[in-house]
């Protein structure tokens, strides 16, 4: 990985040694922590294509920062097993081949145990090298350091995802966790606010950590309109389901019609029908439906009719920004040990990523980042939307108003809700 990848943070804070080593074991223990609920079993299991086993989300975002910090900054670097590189890269095709990732969940060996030595490994060698740094390398080592550590707190997130639908096809449909405390809250009457649009800035520019697809800052004209002071039911979804809206092609963008028609998809993901009762599966298990909760688990043609049938539109990622700008970034994320969303009001940040109107594509003046990192966002920038605010399983320090996360139209494992807007 090329230095001149980190231009773009140069003026990102220094962070001491210790301050980092803190910052290194905290964020790859949390890693751990959500892994431990497992059984040995549970690491091997790849559900579908689009989720990987726990094991190698494991071992990759160790391969990350052996093969972009180690690599570059070790003295005599060795490398722990010259077949990780195979095994482990995801899509960093200038750094090697890979194994596809359909078969990731064939690989039986290297064991849990192994891996997990080479995690450990790892990280005693990444201990040693913050500790240790030059100073004229440890501007560049912190902001590597800084790029690895959210790219795990993705990984994180990712984990929560993989094992849902790993235990999803499980017919027992066991839990990952037991679920803390029941929903407490009520949700809100909908509303609207309204926002007067205009002229703004949009997109990353302060000093802090963030991802090239957040910048450069730059104009957008928005129109008035309004936004949702909440994000959608269960109990509105299943109007929309009971009016026919799988039924409606009238409803559906071309695309999503001919793919919940081939998928035959008549409900949201997880959603079940149990003795004439609707449940929803949870990583705390198999649940009746909360009418009042969140509807999760939507892909964008879903969210795109529904929002059609409720004679709405779904939001712009513009939109969504600037509200998310005038807010504190306070609200339901993964530490709060309910891996679920729950009803209420407001819901900006966390609760469920919220799917947007705007597809995923290149801000103006944006240029991929130099050398292998060039990879990480910027090829992907196309056939995908933008979804924004985090979620209940998203780390709380890993959001910021400028995020975009990006999936398929046809993709719904993830944890995605829907907010609703209009024109004024």
């Amino acid at each position: 990985m090329n230095a001149t990848y980190f231009q773009a943070e140069a003026a990102s804070p220094q962070y001491a040694p210790e301050e980092l080593i803190a910052h290194y074991q905290r964020i790859r223990a949390v890693t751990a922590a959500i892994c431990a609920p497992l059984a040995v079993d549970d690491y091997q299991i790849q559900s579908i294509t689009e989720t990987s086993p726990p094991k190698w989300h494991l071992a990759h975002v160790s391969w990350f920062f052996e093969t972009f910090l180690l690599r570059a900054f070790e003295k005599n670097f060795q490398p722990y097993c010259a077949d990780y590189a195979y095994l482990f890269n995801s899509y960093y095709q200038s750094v090697g081949d890979m194994q596809p990732r359909p078969q990731r969940g064939l690989l039986s060996r290297p064991t849990v145990q192994e891996i997990y030595a080479y995690r450990a490994a790892v990280d005693e060698r990444m201990l040693l090298l913050l500790d240790g740094a030059p100073a004229e390398k440890r501007g560049d080592i912190a902001l590597r350091t800084a790029l690895g550590l959210h790219h795990e707190q993705q990984h994180q997130e990712l984990l929560f995802m993989d094992i849902k639908h790993n235990f999803s096809v499980n017919p027992l449909f066991p839990a990952y966790i037991a679920r803390p405390q029941p929903d407490s809250a009520k949700t809100v009457l909908l509303g609207w606010e309204e926002r007067e649009g205009g002229l703004l800035e949009t997109g990353f520019g302060g000093a802090a950590f963030a991802y090239d697809n957040e910048q450069p800052r730059h104009k957008v004209w928005l129109e008035p309109h309004r936004l949702a002071n909440r994000l959608s039911t269960n109990a509105e979804y299943l109007e929309f389901i009971t009016d026919g809206g799988y039924q409606r092609p009238e409803l559906w963008l071309a695309d999503g019609w001919n793919h919940i028609r081939q998928h035959g998809w008549q409900h949201p993901l997880y959603w079940r029908r149990v003795d004439g009762r609707w449940h929803e599966f949870t990583l705390h298990g198999l649940e009746p439906l909360n009418p009042e909760a969140p509807v999760c688990h939507s892909s964008y043609y879903e969210a795109d009719a529904f929002a059609r049938w409720a004679g709405k539109r779904l939001p712009l990622e513009a939109e969504l920004e600037s509200r998310l700008l005038e807010l504190e970034a306070h609200g339901h994320f993964s530490d709060s040990g309910i891996f679920h969303p729950q009803p209420g009001g407001g819901q900006w940040y966390g609760t469920l990523w919220e799917w947007s109107a705007s597809p995923y594509t290149a801000y103006p003046g944006f240029r991929p980042l130099a050398g292998s990192m060039g990879e990480y966002n910027g090829k992907f920038m196309c056939n995908q939307w933008v979804l924004r605010g985090g979620a209940c399983v998203t780390p709380p320090d890993h959001i910021r108003p400028t995020y975009r996360n990006f999936f398929y139209p046809h993709d719904r494992w993830q944890f995605s809700g829907i907010r609703l807007a209009e024109d004024i």
